[in-house]
Formats: C-alpha cells, sequence, structure tokens
C-alpha cells in the first residue's frame, strides 16, 4: 500500500484535511486585549466540507487496488478542498480587517495540490499496467 507515491501523497492529503478538525480558524480580538477563537467545526458549512473531503480522502486511501477509481476519488477529493479553499479566500475578503486569520486556511490548497499529483500518479501506474498486459498478450499470441 505505501509502496506507491501516490498513496503518500493522499495520506499527508489526509493528515492535513484532518488536522483542520483540531486548528483555529481565526481569532478575533475584542476591546481590552481578549481574544476569542474562531475553530473551523464552529461553521456548519466548513464542518460539512472538511468531513466531505476527509472522507473523500480516506476512501481514495485504501481503494490502492482500484488504481481508476483512486484517481477519480482524488480528483473528487481535489475539487472538494478547492471548494473549501474559495469559501475561506471569501470569508478572508470580506472579514480581513477585523479578524486575524490563521495559516490553516492554506491546508486546504496544498492537500489539493497533492490529490491532483496523487490522481495523476495513480493514473499514469495503472496505463502502464495496462500497457505491460498487452505487450505480454501480443508476445504470447506469437
Amino acid at each position: 500500500m505505501w509502496q506507491r507515491i501516490q498513496t503518500l501523497f493522499i495520506g499527508i492529503s489526509t493528515l492535513l484535511a484532518a488536522s483542520l478538525f483540531f486548528c483555529r480558524f481565526a481569532t478575533i480580538l475584542g476591546p481590552e486585549g481578549t481574544e476569542e477563537v474562531i475553530r473551523y467545526y464552529e461553521k456548519t458549512p466548513y464542518l460539512i466540507l472538511m468531513i466531505m473531503t476527509l472522507t473523500a480522502n480516506i476512501c481514495a486511501l485504501f481503494s490502492y487496488k482500484m488504481r481508476f477509481l483512486q484517481a477519480r476519488v482524488c480528483i473528487i477529493s481535489a475539487l472538494l478542498m478547492v471548494g473549501m479553499q474559495v469559501w475561506f479566500a471569501v470569508d478572508f475578503i470580506k472579514y480581513h480587517n477585523e479578524i486575524i486569520f490563521s495559516v490553516t486556511m492554506l491546508f486546504p490548497i496544498a492537500g489539493a495540490i497533492l490529490n491532483l499529483l496523487a490522481a495523476r500518479s495513480a493514473m499514469i501506474d495503472e496505463m502502464t499496467l495496462q500497457a505491460v498486459r498487452s505487450a505480454r498478450r501480443v508476445r504470447k499470441r506469437k
């Protein structure tokens, strides 16, 4: 399972997606220097996207024997992560003067890039295996 590079990419992406459940989204500075921390799971749309992304990453991680399926699930997960990143960007643009945002807002785009690299690698592996199988069939016929 861990012998292929795409599994490593998906594993790192899964860890990035899972870490959002434990990280802070932003900090609001109140009067007299008080801080109020906002977590990702406190906003329902973020929570739903995080659960969907984490589920897709785990499915991709354990579908290593079916590379076409793994590539497709990786692409779906990457699209979910890009959507989450766009949502974060919209909130950042809306509230950049009032809230101090965390660096963890960039985790979804990093995970999306890793998922796309994993999908590409899985497709290359599958196409290589199909070419080898096809060449073996041709040799047996001769």
